[in-house]
């Protein structure tokens, strides 16, 4: 079993649970479905709370039924498109895996079509395109939380479900009947926010809690990266002998990052730390710590886990990271469009969770199934 299948083998029990006939979503003990409780939930303890609830006679043997045989139990041949934020990412090519295992289960056809950079100029032709291949639902990562709203009411429009996934548009917040961006059915996604809180406290731990630090984030607009710097702010500022400095916008590059990395250090020898807010931040980092001859020195955390980052936390370049499932995003994704799409209600924020990687369980069994495909 490859590791993708291994994660998502965890959780296969949610298609019979979920797709069959259940209107309501039990909740997580503060009104909020089940799905949203984000980070510290153990997917096989989720899997008996609603194994307890729904009392099915559907089964994981279930699925083992021949796929026509599911799809014909839903009565139509579903197209579900994923676009995603960048179709080169180990991140975006994990969350194809898991949302074509879901599509599989089901018996859904799944379109993946995007862009080879993450940015909103290459994106809205794809997002056009699709919609004009008329499929029944389409989840999307938007590259742009302002200039995708447009566009995606253009799907909404032609009554197409809409869906986002890892990122979202306006404040994601949706079906709440305020604002333009409101019109998505579900948002499934890590908590970005929470995710930088702990990239924060990590980092506080590994420079004795003391000394400069500062962030190298991609760009101002972008979702997941805005909230995930507003966590990691957020925390230090209980962190009183830290001093977090001016924020490096890198424009995804990591060149520009290494070169500002040795930039910010030049300014400030003191420098302690630094948090990448994504892959190619935390890469470009990483890569100017080593220039500058700082390794050690200057830790870094950094956000996302394909093979490159784990790689540099053994040889000691990067200090931790935080691993997104990126595979539950995308099974999720496509199980929340076919409960939509057979008349079940879903729940307009769904949560997945975290694994924190540093040098003490890199090579766990349990830890490595977490490192993004290629």
């Amino acid at each position: 079993m490859t590791p993708v299948r291994a994660r998502i083998a965890d959780s296969k029990w949610h298609v019979a649970n979920w797709v069959r006939g259940r209107k309501n979503y039990p909740s997580i003990g503060d009104g909020r479905p089940l799905g949203c409780a984000f980070i510290q939930l153990n997917p096989l303890k989720i899997m008996k709370k609603w194994l307890g609830i729904f009392v099915l006679t559907l089964s994981v043997l279930a699925l083992a039924a021949p796929v026509s045989t599911r799809a014909a139990g839903a009565g139509k041949k579903y197209t579900i498109a994923l676009i995603p934020g960048l179709t080169t990412d180990a991140f975006y090519i994990t969350m194809h895996k898991g949302a074509q295992a879901a599509a599989d289960a089901l018996g859904v056809d799944l379109i993946f079509q995007g862009a080879p950079d993450f940015n909103p100029v290459q994106q809205v032709p794809v997002l056009n395109a699709i919609i004009g291949r008329k499929p029944d639902a389409i989840l999307i990562a938007p590259t742009d939380k302002t200039q995708l709203i447009e566009p995606l009411k253009k799907a909404a429009a032609a009554g197409i479900a809409v869906i986002t996934v890892d990122t979202f548009i306006g404040d994601g917040h949706y079906q709440t009947g305020k604002g333009d961006a409101d019109f998505p059915l579900s948002y499934v996604a890590s908590d970005n926010v929470l995710g930088g809180q702990i990239a924060a406290r990590a980092l506080a731990k590994a420079i004795g809690d003391k000394g400069k630090v500062y962030v190298s984030n991609v760009k101002p607009g972008i979702s997941t990266t805005d909230q995930r710097e507003q966590g990691f702010k957020d925390e230090m500022k209980k962190h009183s002998n830290i001093t977090v400095l001016d924020t490096q916008f890198n424009d995804d590059d990591a060149n520009k990052a290494a070169s500002q990395l040795q930039s910010v250090y030049a300014r400030n020898p003191d420098l302690a730390g630094v948090f990448g807010a994504n892959l190619f931040s935390a890469l470009g980092a990483a890569t100017g710590v080593k220039q500058a001859n700082a390794t050690g020195k200057i830790k870094v955390a950094a956000f996302d886990a394909p093979k490159s980052i784990v790689d540099q936390i053994k040889s000691g370049e990067v200090e931790m990271t935080i691993a997104q499932h990126p595979a539950e995003i995308g099974y999720y994704g496509v199980l929340t469009a076919y409960a939509h799409l057979t008349g079940q209600s879903v729940p307009p924020l769904i949560g997945t969770g975290f694994t924190v990687i540093d040098k003490s369980n890199a090579d766990n069994p349990d830890t490595k199934k977490f490192i993004y495909s290629d």
